[in-house]
């Protein structure tokens, strides 16, 4: 499956290959409430190898609780686009509101949702953990969305 997206200026586009099922989460911990001024992030788990980008990027890294994040942002008007971390090595997390269509995804998870809004209420069908699943209960969500 071939997917596209790009920043809110259109300066960097970028294709997404991945045979596998979407990774699709939203997370509801404090810094992706402020990073993305809403009540939480939606994300796509993917592969690094799997991301083709064109256009003026900019880095912004840091450490936290131990683990290492790179941001890659459009230089001209700073849309995250994803981010890799050590806490997942191999892989990246790209927003999912950059991509062409993503008003036709459907979260295949929930986490951190001890932080989630008050107001917000969550389908019960969809997996949910307090705070980051493991790998393997990742997993476990991804192959129940057949």
């Amino acid at each position: 499956m071939t997917l596209s997206g790009k920043c809110r200026c259109n300066a960097v586009s970028y294709t997404l290959n991945n045979d596998r099922p979407l990774a699709i989460y939203a997370c509801h911990c404090k810094d992706c409430q402020t990073w993305s001024g809403s009540a939480f992030a939606l994300h796509v788990l993917a592969p690094v190898d799997a991301i083709s980008l064109d256009g003026p990027l900019s880095e912004y890294a840091y450490e936290a609780n131990g683990q290492h994040s790179r941001h890659h942002l459009c230089c001209r008007c700073h849309t995250r686009l994803y981010n890799t971390t050590s806490a997942a090595p191999g892989m990246l997390v790209l927003r999912a509101g950059t991509l062409d269509h993503s008003p036709s995804l459907q979260p295949v998870a929930h986490i951190w949702t001890s932080r989630k809004q008050g107001w917000l209420t969550l389908p019960e069908d969809v997996a949910s953990w307090s705070q980051s699943p493991t790998p393997q209960q990742f997993a476990q969500a991804l192959m129940k969305q057949g």
